[in-house]
């Protein structure tokens, strides 16, 4: 198995093809995968993330923690975890001043982070449980702050009744999330210490129901 940097374009073709969500995330940078019979699996992905605020909680400035924004893969990949590991010494070595990835597993998609527990990840605990994360639009599904940005460039007010006109529907409904399992990844000793009070039993599915 091997990884090389990502273009764009298999970015975009990787995150629109094989994940679940769809959509393309900011990228700061990207990693092609390739199985051992040279064949191209995917990419993994890294970015800023979606909160702007996520790295003044561990009192790092912006550029010193990155989220994992993406592992869209095609199944072809021998060992996922194996991939992920490598794409890990090579964001520390190609983004030199990161300090700490971070990262999410789905509870919405019954996902447990099995990955990340694989590769040694420091779990956290949940964020976002039950709160109101998106809108289902015509059958899509569309971020709340995406919503909300159209909305507040039409009304000084934001409401249900606005978001229904904004998208010219009346087929509007609120998402409600079970939320999400925060991991993170330092990479540095000093970064596992600052963070590794923060560390729980890792969360596992529940084989008895």
């Amino acid at each position: 198995m091997k990884l090389t940097r990502a273009t764009k374009e298999a970015i975009k073709y990787a995150c629109l093809n094989f994940h679940y969500a769809k959509t393309i995330p900011v990228c700061t940078l990207g990693y092609n995968v390739y199985n051992d019979k040279n064949e191209w699996c995917g990419v993994i992905v890294y970015g800023r993330g979606a909160n702007s605020n996520m790295s003044k909680e561990f009192d790092l400035a912006n550029g010193e923690a990155l989220e994992l924004v993406r592992v869209a893969l095609n199944g072809k990949q021998e060992c996922t975890s194996k991939a992920l590991a490598i794409s890990l010494r090579l964001i520390k070595k190609d983004c030199p001043l990161c300090k700490l990835i971070i990262s999410y597993a789905d509870i919405d998609q019954d996902h447990y982070g099995v990955i990340y527990q694989a590769t040694n990840w420091i779990y956290t605990g949940d964020s976002t449980v039950n709160e109101k994360t998106a809108y289902i639009i015509n059958g899509k599904k569309i971020h709340s702050k995406t919503v909300s940005d159209r909305v507040y460039r039409y009304f000084e007010k934001f409401s249900f009744e606005n978001v229904c006109k904004v998208y010219h529907t009346n087929d509007v409904k609120e998402f409600i999330t079970k939320g999400k399992r925060r991991y993170l990844f330092p990479l540095n000793d000093d970064m596992r210490k600052k963070i590794i009070g923060m560390k729980k039993d890792y969360p596992k599915k529940d084989l008895t129901n």
